[in-house]
């Protein structure tokens, strides 16, 4: 899936990504390709990223949401502290 992590200061990913896991609201959650449309409020945590070459990429966020849209496309605004 295309996925973009932003933050109001600069951009902390962008890429191709395999399977995403954060902590939203609801509990936690994994974003693999093709996942349904969602749209989801983050709660402090990390979010892991398996890339295509199956490397992992660790964000901190203190808070942001997340939008799965169609076309395979998941974008993450993300709040971080002391960034």
């Amino acid at each position: 899936m295309k996925l973009g992590i932003y933050s109001l200061q600069k951009v902390l990913y962008q890429g191709e990504a395999v399977s995403v896991n954060c902590k939203t609201t609801t509990g936690e959650i994994t974003i693999l390709d093709h996942h349904l449309p969602l749209i989801s409020v983050l709660e402090k945590g990390t979010v892991t990223i398996i890339d295509k070459n199956s490397g992992e990429h660790y964000i901190p966020v203190s808070a942001g949401f997340l939008e799965m849209r169609s076309g395979n496309e998941l974008r993450i605004l993300a709040d971080q502290e002391n960034q």
